[in-house]
């Protein structure tokens, strides 16, 4: 890997193009190196748990209303709609298939200075790829693309200090993986990084306070957004430069401004792609990081025994858990029973409590309006805190996988003054848990939460498929689209008619 230090430059000043940040991405994207055969299969494991969690969420309401959508734009040639058959206009095939995915906050996930979800470039890629017919194998050094930057660039870049959301990392990652996929040249890939970035900068007012659904759509609209930054600059169109490096660009007033310089590391020529093996999913629905606090909580469950003897629970965690999901976030939403779905999802309080008595996690159960309401819950729910432990904040941030953490240690002080404590450092299902997730442990996840939503030989049509992807000859990818049982999708919202009909 080779940093590459990055800060702003004045308009005045000589920087020639080779030395942009977007540049050096692009050449990253250009390099014809092989896939190496363990980041190959990771990325049929992640389309797997892409299915998964898609199938499980396809009646929901966001993604009734993103898959109607995208349903009012048919083309012959097009992509394919999770669910459905038919096919679409390619940039609104990823955007419905891109809520499915993010809509519960259940598949994988990477942390570093920055947050992201690197399966939200699953959607746009797999879309770009069925409209243009392309093979297995293109997709597949696509998506290492789009991994390897969107990782590399939560590596080295942190947008959440000031409160820009991460999609801003997603634009440009899947604007990469698409040029890579397409085989395109590093000039136009370069325009389509710069244009993705531009437009996809937001607050992170999306995950903070009453968090609506928006959350669920913003990494799809990022995805949307760079198809169609590709588009332009296979057209021939430019983008702001240097984008993040201008002095007017997005380090300079959008982040830490003219003063700070950034790392990012990159792949150097001829170095294979391996960032998506640094990522990890979710066994539980739930925010990475209350993965391994809900593992804790049941692990520690029957040390505790009666739960109502519990005075207080203090979780020691580091900043980003305790500031995102936690008591330092000042969010009162964090303790409301009437909170959304997705609020409660980011409140490792209401989380912690639930799996401290239910000792286990279910992507509806959890979240119900009668659970969230339950007497005892609520009393048990407050009386837990968050505190930042400078040691966790410092393992999170760690290099070192071995060392790296997300988790927490837990004191819980019972009303006769006796203190249980224990920690975890990681998630069951991380690769270094006890539990760690392989190919069976992705198929198992599939076939759970697609029971009573895709039909048995559905699913193991589509399992087959995806193990296959490799071996896929241009024009086959159509058949990674999976089919709903339309009972099922009749159960969904309706929903009322907007301007796309």
């Amino acid at each position: 890997m080779l940093d590459h230090h990055v800060r702003t430059r004045r308009s005045a000043e000589d920087f020639p193009r080779t030395e942009h940040l977007a540049w050096k991405i692009a050449q990253v994207a250009a390099d014809p190196v092989s896939v190496p055969p363990e980041t190959e299969a990771m990325l049929i494991n992640r389309i797997i748990d892409n299915a998964a969690v898609s199938a499980v969420s396809v009646t929901r309401r966001p993604v009734t209303v993103a898959r109607t959508q995208a349903q009012a734009h048919p083309a012959r040639h097009g992509a394919g709609v999770f669910g459905v058959a038919g096919t679409y206009s390619p940039e609104w095939a990823a955007w419905a298939n891109g809520v499915a995915v993010r809509e519960l906050d259940f598949h994988d996930t990477f942390l570093a200075a920055e947050y992201s979800h690197p399966g939200d470039n699953i959607p746009a890629l797999v879309a770009v790829a069925q409209q243009l017919g392309v093979r297995g194998t293109d997709l597949i050094r696509g998506l290492a693309t789009a991994y390897e930057v969107q990782i590399d660039l939560v590596r080295g870049i942190c947008l959440h200090e000031h409160k820009i959301d991460h999609v801003a990392h997603l634009g440009p990652s899947v604007a990469a993986g698409v040029g890579t996929m397409l085989r395109l040249d590093p000039e136009t890939i370069y325009d389509a990084i710069g244009q993705a970035l531009h437009l996809t900068t937001a607050t992170r007012q999306s995950r903070k306070g009453q968090i609506s659904s928006w959350k669920a759509f913003a990494p799809a609209y990022a995805g949307k957004v760079a198809i169609e930054a590709v588009d332009r600059a296979m057209r021939g169109e430019g983008s702001p430069a240097p984008i993040w490096e201008g002095e007017d660009g997005v380090i300079s007033w959008l982040l830490s401004g003219p003063a700070h310089t950034y790392t990012v590391p990159l792949p150097a020529p001829d170095e294979p792609k391996r960032a998506i093996l640094d990522s990890y999913t979710k066994e539980h629905s739930a925010e990475y990081q209350s993965q391994a606090p809900i593992d804790l909580a049941r692990r520690m469950r029957d040390r505790v025994g009666d739960l109502a003897q519990i005075e207080k629970i203090v979780l020691h965690t580091s900043h980003h858990t305790h500031v995102v999901i936690g008591t330092g976030s000042n969010d009162p939403q964090k303790f409301d029973p009437d909170a959304s779905r997705e609020t409660l999802d980011h409140s490792v309080m209401y989380i912690f409590a639930v799996a401290l008595q239910d000792g286990s996690w279910h992507h509806e159960r959890s979240y119900a309006p009668e659970r969230a309401h339950r007497p005892d819950t609520v009393e048990l729910w407050r009386k837990i805190s968050t505190v930042e432990d400078p040691e966790w904040t410092r393992r999170y941030h760690s290099a070192d996988p071995a060392e790296k953490a997300f988790g927490a240690r837990a004191e819980i002080t019972l009303t006769n003054g006796e203190v249980i404590t224990d920690e975890l450092a990681v998630a069951d299902a991380h690769p270094l848990g006890a539990r760690p997730f392989e190919r069976e442990q992705y198929i198992a996840k599939f076939t759970e939460l697609a029971d009573g939503v895709v039909e048995s030989a559905e699913q193991q049509r589509f399992l087959t498929v995806a193990d296959e992807l490799p071996g896929l000859k241009p024009g086959a990818l159509g058949s990674l689209n999976v089919l709903v049982d339309p009972r099922v999708l009749d159960k969904a919202p309706t929903i009322p008619s907007g301007i796309f009909r």
